[in-house]
């Protein structure tokens, strides 16, 4: 074991000393070993970045915003001109394979691109002569400094590609607390940030618990809090920071499902599923844990799964030829493996079990294999709950109106999927999922940097999603200016141009 980095936070353009008595351990997960910690920073060192963020506020709103994305257009020749150091930086904290961790970094360079188009994505409406010898203008303004959590999960999309991008070049400030199990590719990402010419208290990156955290959702200089996190840590921030008047973008759990009808092509879409819920080793929100497939074709689909998936290779994040990283932390291998045991206890039938899985040179690291439990019914919690590992579950039902009976009835709606040639089903099933963020044979339907993460139901808590159009609203507020001009002469007849406010 190399020798430990101890990491600081990032307040007003550089790193600080913390004075914390508290240190977390950041994990290789490949090797099962420390390799750096991270402080937990104190209430003052939060409010300290909040009152960074809050002074710099000022001169980069007043910064014209045709100036303020050519910070991005330099960040974003920077992510790339690094893009194997960071890939490197993020599969050593966060286990994913090398193909998934670039996935990772370039899902920054989306939503820095669309960002770029602030310029004309904040242009505003106006109509002439609104009412005689009246004018209207709609302008978007900038609102104030922004909290981000961020999981640990995608540590350089979710704070730099979904929270950031657009919260800065709209002329918001930001202070960001990273995951603390995985907060090294944030840190380098804000460095570059940096490099590329952000002043000093723009954007912000602490590390600390959720008691520290709790001051973003009552700080009178916090206007807005955006989250990704659990059902039960999303609910209570929307309900705590929406009380105290502050807007709340919450995106929370998720159990998508997949409805596998019979006309389905077996092997495209085996290997879709596989795709779907083992990339990652099955940590993403978007993972599609649930296979509900009709009866007539489940023997056969399972069999091609476990035939697809007894050609991928289990290993360290930075091989290479790895398919299948190592989860997280040893806590979160647990998490994952008693779920597979409560799945079995009841009643699943066991067709992968993914719990003993050992690679030779790394037995010390996180790994929980693929893990296929079939038969799993309704009163299952397996088939229901998160797993957030490399679980799948096999729902069997005997039609599509059943299917759909049971995909609507999971309390989670972020993402659902459909697996059919029938044009019939599937615009039936894109009109009637719960799902947000809907797939015709597509396995992750994840939708570009363009369109919102739009989950439904218990897999969000806001008005308005991130990314697209919503993103933009979310960091902007809406200003109507009316004006009215006149002459000398007209000026003088108190009678004239009166304002009609009813219209």
């Amino acid at each position: 074991m190399g020798e430990i980095q101890r990491l600081r936070p990032y307040i007003n353009g550089g790193y600080v000393e913390s004075k914390s008595e508290k240190y977390m351990d950041i994990y290789d997960p490949s090797i099962g070993e420390v390799i750096a910690q991270t402080p937990c920073c104190t209430q003052e060192e939060v409010n300290l970045a909040i009152q960074s963020a809050k002074a710099a506020f000022g001169p980069w709103s007043d910064t014209p915003v045709s100036k303020r994305v050519q910070v991005l257009y330099r960040f974003r020749s920077l992510l790339e001109e690094h893009m194997d150091e960071l890939t490197y930086i993020l599969c050593r904290e966060n286990g994913k394979n090398w193909d998934e961790s670039q996935g990772d970094l370039l899902k920054v360079k989306e939503p820095v691109e669309v960002a770029c188009g602030a310029p004309s994505l904040m242009m505003g409406e106006s109509l002439m002569n609104v009412t005689s010898g009246f004018d209207s203008v709609l302008y978007r303004e900038p609102m104030g400094v922004f909290a981000g959590i961020a999981p640990f999960n995608f540590p350089a999309m979710i704070p730099m590609g979904w929270m950031m991008p657009m919260c800065i070049a709209t002329g918001n400030t930001l202070v960001l607390k990273a995951a603390s199990m995985t907060p090294m590719t944030s840190f380098r990402l804000v460095e570059l940030l940096t490099e590329a010419g952000l002043p000093k208290g723009v954007v912000n990156v602490v590390t600390c618990s959720r008691k520290e955290a709790e001051l973003f959702l009552s700080h009178p200089d916090i206007v807005g809090v955006t989250l990704v996190g659990s059902t039960e840590i999303g609910r209570h921030i929307y309900a705590t920071a929406a009380a105290n008047g502050k807007r709340v973008q919450a995106l929370c759990e998720a159990k998508n499902h997949a409805l596998v009808m019979s006309d389905a092509p077996i092997a495209r879409t085996a290997a879709g599923i596989i795709n779907s819920t083992f990339g990652c080793a099955g940590e993403r929100c978007m993972a599609l844990p649930v296979a509900v497939v009709e009866e007539k074709i489940a023997d056969a689909l399972v069999a091609e799964i476990v035939r697809q998936i007894k050609t991928k290779k289990i290993g360290p994040a930075y091989d290479k030829t790895t398919d299948l990283g190592p989860v997280v932390t040893a806590g979160h291998r647990k998490f994952v493996t008693d779920w597979i045991q409560k799945g079995i206890d009841e009643g699943a039938t066991v067709v992968l079990d993914g719990r003993d899985v050992v690679v030779p040179g790394y037995e010390k690291g996180f790994y929980v294999g693929h893990t296929v439990l079939d038969h799993v019914t309704t009163d299952m919690t397996i088939g229901d709950r998160e797993v957030f590992g490399p679980v799948l579950c096999i729902k069997r039902v005997k039609d599509f109106e059943e299917g759909m009976a049971v995909m609507n009835a999971n309390p989670y709606a972020n993402g659902s999927v459909i697996f059919t040639q029938n044009g019939y089903f599937a615009r039936e099933f894109t009109k009637r999922t719960h799902g947000g963020m809907t797939g015709v044979n597509v396995g992750i339907p994840v939708p570009a940097g363009v369109f919102p993460f739009a989950g439904h139901k218990l897999s969000f808590f806001g008005d308005l999603h991130a990314l697209g159009k919503d993103g933009l609203r979310f960091y902007t507020e809406s200003k109507v200016v009316t004006t009215r001009w006149f002459d000398e002469d007209e000026s003088k007849n108190s009678n004239v141009g009166t304002w009609d406010g009813a219209l």
